[in-house]
């Protein structure tokens, strides 16, 4: 059997994802010694699916178990999505990673059960997908969810190991009937694959698994090496330069992407979406508007730049209007925000409004006014922002298009107060 890891692991409180089975049971209560020892609080919290029949006894159950244990735990009751069109088992995965995050509390890692013979079923499932070097890495001994360190010391730990634990320790647990029915692929390969792959090769897991750590090594380097590139081609966080992208290959290209979008909490980029990107957008003008989109974000074009956008930008309401003096940051429906920084108010409040077209502004230094239009175009406005751009007017004029465009009497007045106007747009 492997090796439990030493408890001096147990460096930060914890919170334990506690179902009930074997496997949970098994960490919660070696983490629970574990963590006597080195002085770190723990806790425990149990998602209540709602799945089964006895779902209300296995909360009763691990109630029990934590009284026993002195293990505070938390049971929090969910909603599955049958019709997301993730399959019931990517249903309650997605709504039990997102009860774990909600529960989180700022200083806690996120500690979970899978071990090693999940590790090789996953790499099978994975590969048995056609997934490359990222799937096939499987799960990661250490990741992050929702910018909480997510710890799963179990994985180089096979579950007869577990359960020789629970039996030296005399464990009790649940036993989940959905595990024997060999519907899903992954019950079907624990039912069915593993074991005969068992009988001729006796380590077949463990050999599984430790192919997945391999791969692991590897997606890690590649993600090194991703950033770095990342750097070299953003002109701004969300901003990629299309001459700079083209000079990459068209599989680091896709890596590079895929790793950009989710450093921005976008959603995986689809090989469907990689493709559009390719072979329409790359190719376009860098003068045509265009865009690819997927769920809830895109990525448009705009003047030789790729911009990580949401897939519906929120927009100002063409009837909205506030009065403004400057004192506390305004916010704006979009979602946005202005500030005055520097200076404790404006002489008069300020309307704020958004555009309706025509607009028109005395620049400094100009003896005539001209067409907002063609001033943010030579600002070099993204279309979509100018849609966003709250307008500061006064006495009927126009003194500043957020803090873009300003009036001659703006500029002058901000230059007096030692003050700046601050925009940030809704949506991103």
């Amino acid at each position: 059997m492997a090796p439990f890891p030493a408890p001096a692991a147990v460096d930060a409180p914890l919170l334990v994802g506690y179902s009930g089975g074997l496997d949970s049971t098994v960490l919660l209560h070696w983490l629970q010694h574990s963590a006597q020892r080195a002085g770190h609080t723990l806790r425990a919290i149990h998602v209540h699916h709602g799945l089964q029949a006895d779902a209300d006894h296995w909360a009763a159950h691990c109630q029990h178990q934590c009284d026993a244990l002195g293990v505070a735990l938390t049971v929090c009751h969910v909603q599955v999505e049958r019709d997301a069109g993730l399959g019931l088992e990517g249903a309650a995965r997605l709504v039990r990673r997102a009860a774990f995050a909600a529960q989180l509390r700022h200083d806690e890692v996120l500690v979970l059960a899978q071990h090693q013979d999940d590790q090789a079923e996953t790499f099978l499932l994975r590969a048995l997908r056609g997934a490359g070097v990222d799937g096939l890495a499987a799960m990661a001994g250490e990741s992050v969810l929702d910018g909480h360190r997510l710890w799963r010391p179990l994985l180089e730990v096979p579950r007869a190991g577990l359960l020789a634990y629970a039996r030296q320790h005399a464990l009790e647990w649940i036993e989940d009937p959905s595990n024997t029915d060999d519907g899903p692929d992954r019950n079907y390969l624990r039912l069915h694959v593993l074991p005969l792959l068992r009988q001729r090769w006796p380590h077949a897991a463990q050999a599984l698994a430790s192919s997945a750590a391999h791969c692991g090594g590897l997606r890690q380097m590649l993600d090194e090496e991703d950033d770095e590139l990342l750097q070299h081609l953003q002109a701004a966080p969300r901003v990629l330069s299309v001459e700079l992208l083209k000079q990459v290959s068209a599989q680091r290209r896709a890596r590079v992407l895929r790793r950009w979008v989710l450093a921005h909490g976008a959603e995986p980029l689809p090989a469907r979406v990689v493709a559009q990107l390719e072979h329409e957008l790359l190719p376009a003008a860098p003068d045509r508007d265009a865009q690819v989109r997927w769920r809830q974000h895109s990525i448009r074009q705009w003047r030789g730049h790729w911009y990580l956008l949401p897939a519906v930008l929120p927009q100002l309401p063409i009837h909205w209007r506030a009065l403004w003096d400057g004192r506390a940051p305004l916010a704006l429906p979009d979602g946005g925000e202005l500030t005055l920084q520097g200076a404790v108010a404006f002489d008069a409040p300020m309307q704020v409004q958004a555009r309706r077209g025509g607009e028109r502004i005395q620049l400094p230094g100009r003896a005539h006014q001209h067409a907002l239009k063609d001033c943010l175009q030579r600002e070099h406005l993204a279309p979509w922002r100018r849609a966003q751009l709250p307008l500061l007017f006064a006495d009927g004029q126009l003194q500043a298009a957020a803090d873009v465009v300003q009036s001659a009497a703006m500029q002058a007045w901000l230059l007096q107060h030692g003050a700046q106007l601050h925009w940030r747009p809704g949506g991103w």
